[in-house]
């Protein structure tokens, strides 16, 4: 298994779903903070986190917000909302993986719009869904969620589920579904 599987939410003591999921919302943040610094190797930084990223958010609608839906009905429409959020950060990643390897300013200008969708998620996540999922759901249920979510993201981690090909079909996919443009 891959480095970053032992970060973010990997390095959390507790099962509690809620703090795993904040765990790697930091781990985003530092993550970007790290690809806008050029002395920064931002091959490495960018599969990092491409790779938590789609593991992350692909394990919250697989484990956790079907669950959170029915513990936190009121919050359902926002739950749905964090879905489309997360194919919007699928697209912006594409984009950036797209520029990896060209001009720098294109770099950078995709990295900022990737850094804007994430960080507009996690604003809402944190204050919507992971709110209601404290004030809703019982300690031992938000456990269990987090012990699914962390043997989906390792699993998904196992592999390479930031790959360039992966995230364009994970795109294509949510096009089909009506999520994106």
């Amino acid at each position: 298994m891959s480095q970053i599987a032992e970060r973010g939410a990997g390095a959390v003591e507790t099962d509690d779903v809620v703090e795993r999921i904040l765990a790697d919302h930091r781990l985003f943040e530092e993550l970007i903070r790290a690809l806008r610094n050029r002395e920064e190797d931002r091959h490495a930084r960018l599969s990092e986190l491409s790779d938590v990223l789609v593991a992350h958010a692909e394990a919250e609608e697989a484990e956790v917000y079907p669950n959170l839906s029915r513990k936190a009905p009121e919050e359902a429409e926002e739950i749905e909302h964090g879905a489309e959020e997360h194919a919007e950060g699928h697209e912006a990643l594409l984009a950036l993986l797209h520029k990896a390897d060209g001009d720098l300013d294109e770099f950078e200008e995709a990295l900022e719009e990737l850094s804007e969708t994430v960080m507009h998620h996690l604003d809402e996540e944190e204050r919507d869904v992971l709110n209601a999922a404290r004030e809703n759901v019982e300690d031992e249920v938000r456990d269990r969620l987090g012990q699914a979510f962390m043997r989906k993201r390792d699993e998904l981690l196992s592999g390479n589920p930031g790959h360039p090909d992966n995230v364009e079909r994970l795109v294509a996919d949510a096009k089909r579904e009506g999520m994106l443009d």
